[in-house]
């Protein structure tokens, strides 16, 4: 039997958590364990729970969703986190990417995109709303205009291509197919694009790839 995912809920609305309680009391795969009004409480029932990831919202009083994932990412590196929100800003959306949460959620996708959008980041990858990624391009868009200027990265050749299959979304199993090369060598030049780029996550490194001019 596989162990289900372990989640917390994280939001200062009863009526939020509660609906999102409901969404998986029949699910096989997820069960929330618990949930939290702010980002505080959030900390002290991680910090007592044996967690697979945090659920959480952005705008809570006391301890906000920003400060909550910094401190999760700091003090829980192997914790989950996902950003559900009903924030569709893109200032705001690359503030929380960079604290490096696994996924970001808008608060109107239905339960079905937020079961599969959780499930994919326990498999390791990353979950953005279409919507989300959307609005990072559009507004990268419209801030670099056709003043954008190329600056060369020192990535291999191998790693370009890579790079170029993260930025059409595809998945950690369909780039290894399309190079013909392992998921674990996939991972691996993730990894090392990360590093080279300074990026704290996939969406990360493909704003990187688009303000550097690096992908058309």
């Amino acid at each position: 039997m596989i162990a289900k995912i372990r989640v917390l809920i994280v939001d200062d609305h009863t009526m939020i958590r509660d609906a999102l309680r409901n969404y998986f009391v029949n699910d096989d795969r997820i069960e929330v364990v618990n949930q939290a009004k702010n980002g505080k409480e959030a900390l002290e029932k991680v910090a007592e729970l044996d967690l697979d990831l945090v659920l959480t919202d952005i705008s809570m009083p006391v301890m906000d969703g920003h400060d909550l994932a910094k401190a999760l990412k700091a003090d829980y590196p192997s914790l989950k986190v996902i950003v559900l929100s009903m924030i569709n800003e893109s200032k705001q959306i690359k503030r929380m990417l960079a604290t490096g949460v696994d996924g970001y959620v808008l608060k109107n996708c239905d339960k079905e995109e937020l079961a599969a959008g959780i499930k994919q980041v326990m498999e390791g990858e990353s979950y953005y709303s279409p919507n989300v990624v959307h609005k990072i391009m559009e507004g990268l868009s419209k801030r670099n205009g056709t003043e954008r200027s190329v600056i060369e990265m020192p990535l291999s050749s191998r790693e370009k291509e890579v790079l170029k299959l993260v930025m059409k979304e595809y998945s950690n199993s369909e780039i290894a197919n399309e190079l013909f090369i392992s998921v674990r060598t996939v991972e691996a030049h993730k990894r090392n694009l990360l590093e080279k780029t300074g990026s704290k996550n996939l969406v990360g490194l493909a704003i990187y790839a688009v303000e550097k001019g690096l992908i058309d």
